[in-house]
């Protein structure tokens, strides 16, 4: 017997407008709407509307709480300021990856985290089996809705359903409590496409309400959009999608988020050696950039060569909408991760040429 997909509350709406939807991480959730190069060329040009009510939530409380975190995060939680949030991993004592997080300060008694969908109950079980203290760790992802609005004219349809000044909220900050069209909300200047834009969190009653409130605001600048745009738009941003660049076997290092691993804090977290030696003198893999030279798309899961030496794998790949280049990214053997060397991508029968790119691929310009 097949088990049931997951829905969040805005399945209707968006079978209404025509969603062609899939089974993602047990989700069944929209991959476009219209097509996912409008999708992308909306977000990247004016603005897009995304549903990521999938996403976990997980409420941390105590007096301990920081405490607790700093065990069990590679970044510095420390850091973090009331109304801010953080982006961080957490490790096993290996340095491979149990997820990749945002942590959002309430207070010093009480932080929210959000998760991948796919790890909600794995991360749970995580932060429950390594308690300490006065902490209570709460899963409340069923509680809550989450949109996305992303894109250079996010702000300013945003702000016609609000009377919080949004400028006030900076990168990676947020404010709490902020009404829009009649619901209250939690709003972060955060997102997952390389643009401007804001990560809406409301109670799951409220996410119709507000997702028909920012297309309505919108009207000809903004598309609801889907997961397919949602990976090209990270992927040209080159941010890390767990299960491909990160997973248990991969570490932060290795996947290029070394930013988010912090070995000198001063308190002890789950990898702290391992991520500290391999931040002092390197990983043995590295996340490049590839830039096909043959005609080919790689795809996650094709093997990388020089020569007859299998060097790594693709992690990501596709036609970049916006460059309108094959273009991938390969987690390979450290030594060969050198600008502008030529490898191969087996595709299929074929191994095709290719080369070592910078990354980001894509960043907007201020």
């Amino acid at each position: 017997m097949l088990s049931e997909l997951k829905r969040t509350p805005l399945f209707e709406v968006y079978k209404n407008l025509g969603a062609k939807t899939i089974d993602f991480g047990g989700w069944d959730l929209p991959v476009q709407f219209s097509s996912i190069k409008d999708e992308h060329e909306a977000v990247r040009a004016k603005a897009g509307l995304f549903d990521v009510s999938h996403m976990g939530e997980i409420d941390v409380k105590g007096k301990d709480s920081l405490a607790y975190l700093q065990k069990l995060m590679t970044n510095d939680v420390s850091l973090v300021k009331d109304g801010g949030c953080q982006y961080t991993a957490m490790c096993y004592e290996d340095g491979g990856t149990i997820d990749d997080l945002l942590i959002y300060k309430k207070s010093d008694d009480h932080y929210l985290l959000v998760v991948n969908a796919s790890n909600t109950e794995k991360d749970y079980e995580w932060l429950n089996q390594h308690l300490i203290g006065d902490v209570e760790v709460v899963n409340i992802s069923n509680e809550l809705g989450q949109l996305a609005i992303q894109g250079p004219a996010a702000q300013s349809i945003l702000q016609k359903l609000t009377s919080t000044d949004l400028t006030e909220i900076k990168v990676f900050k947020f404010i709490d409590g902020v009404e829009i069209s009649g619901k209250k909300a939690l709003v972060s200047r955060t997102g997952y496409t390389g643009e401007d834009g804001f990560e809406i969190y409301c109670d799951a009653n409220d996410v119709v309400t507000l997702w028909n409130a920012l297309l309505d605001a919108g009207q000809d600048n903004i598309l609801p959009c889907g997961l397919g745009a949602r990976d090209t738009l990270r992927f040209e941003a080159n941010l890390a999608l767990y299960g491909q660049e990160l997973s248990k076997d991969i570490t932060p290092i290795e996947a290029g988020i070394g930013f988010a691993v912090r070995p000198n804090k001063e308190a002890d977290f789950y990898g702290k050696e391992i991520l500290k030696k391999q931040k002092e003198e390197g990983a043995p893999r590295k996340l490049v950039g590839i830039e096909m030279i043959d005609k080919g798309i790689p795809r996650h899961g094709y093997e990388i060569f020089v020569g007859d030496e299998q060097i790594g794998e693709v992690t990501t790949g596709t036609q970049s909408p916006t460059l309108k280049k094959n273009i991938g990214l390969g987690l390979i053997n450290t030594e060969f991760a050198v600008l502008g060397k030529e490898v191969e991508v087996q595709i299929r029968k074929k191994r095709l040429k290719a080369i070592i790119v910078a990354t980001p691929f894509y960043k907007r310009s201020k």
